[in-house]
């Protein structure tokens, strides 16, 4: 039995597009409250870390860690809302709101939020990969390559580097200089020069005031785990049993919002320290639409209730799909395209 189910919705795609405009406002108030009920429990969080290292109780650190990497997510997210211009309703409050978080997640806020709009307008289009999406080859590409590159591809999706070493990467390393956004202007570079120098700021006070383990054994490892969970949050929201790929001949917006984009069905906590962000299908129908208003859209319309489901055990079988089979349209594994169509050669 497939583990997603991906009925298409009754409703006729481009209607969505008048019914999800009357939750497309953000209200100010509202998002001030979920900015102060993220950040200071982050800050409260951080500084019970510090304290527990401090007086050597590392069980409590170990309590504290996944809750505190779990609100940087959370910030992450209304990072994420700002760059859409949804989390506030004036454009001010949400590009500030946005850098000055960035400097946290360490991710420049004009940087991602470019590479975040291309994987909005081409997400599940075969044609357009490379920005903002997580590599995947087709199944004739990944035969195309020679010996070396084939391995270079099955350790780029092993899942400990995917979401082990590949955090590390993308937020340490790859974020401090926007390379792929070199002919964009002086905006990218100026947002990640001085997200750069906010950090070295930042990193210095806290080695300065509070001394190396605050950031070796506070900050750092929150970083990780949040990014780690970043980056498995962003996998699973695309690459899931039933997804919707095509060329650019066939692609549709809409198809690619409702079926290549998953349900991801959390328990309510989980669903708190996300953001609401495994409601993706209804967010890439319309990226406008604040978080915090995301459930009353799957209330007031059922039908997006039963499109691209994806539960969180079922998600775990999710990181064996790693090829992208154009004669069957769907993801398979490295072992099922074996037992289909043999180590090398063409496809049949």
């Amino acid at each position: 039995m497939p583990a997603v189910e991906a009925k298409t919705p009754k409703t006729e795609p481009e209607s969505w597009i008048a019914k999800l405009n009357a939750y497309r406002q953000a209200s100010p108030w509202r998002g001030t409250f979920e900015l102060v009920i993220t950040v200071v429990p982050f800050a409260l969080a951080w500084v019970a870390m510090l304290l527990a290292v401090d007086f050597e109780q590392y069980w409590l650190y170990a309590l504290l860690l996944p809750p505190t990497a779990g609100l940087l997510v959370r910030l992450f997210m209304i990072q994420h809302d700002c760059g859409h211009g949804a989390f506030f309703p004036n454009t001010a409050g949400n590009n500030w709101t946005g850098r000055v978080i960035s400097v946290l997640t360490l991710t420049p806020y004009d940087v991602w939020r470019r590479a975040h709009a291309i994987h909005h307008a081409t997400a599940g289009n075969l044609d357009r990969r490379g920005i903002g999406d997580v590599d995947t080859l087709t199944v004739r590409e990944y035969q195309a390559r020679s010996r070396w590159g084939r391995f270079a591809y099955r350790l780029y999706r092993n899942p400990a580097v995917l979401f082990g070493l590949g955090p590390i990467y993308l937020f340490i390393l790859q974020s401090r200089v926007p390379l792929g956004f070199m002919r964009k202007g002086w905006t990218p570079w100026l947002s990640a020069m001085a997200t750069n120098l906010a950090i070295a700021v930042g990193t210095g006070l806290i080695v300065w005031t509070l001394g190396p383990a605050a950031l070796l054994m506070v900050h750092l490892p929150v970083v990780l785990l949040g990014a780690a969970a970043g980056v498995w949050l962003f996998y699973v929201q695309h690459q899931f049993e039933g997804t919707h790929w095509s060329g650019s001949e066939n692609w549709n917006f809409y198809d690619a919002a409702l079926h290549g984009s998953s349900y991801y069905v959390l328990p309510r906590i989980l669903r708190w320290f996300t953001a609401n962000i495994g409601m993706h299908h209804v967010h890439h129908l319309s990226s406008r639409i604040p978080y915090y208003r995301l459930p009353e859209v799957l209330r007031d319309h059922p039908e997006p209730n039963n499109v691209s489901r994806l539960t969180l055990w079922q998600s775990l079988k999710c990181v064996r799909l790693t090829l992208w089979d154009e004669s069957q349209r769907r993801l398979i594994s490295f072992k099922e395209m074996r037992a289909l169509y043999g180590t090398g050669g063409a496809l049949a």
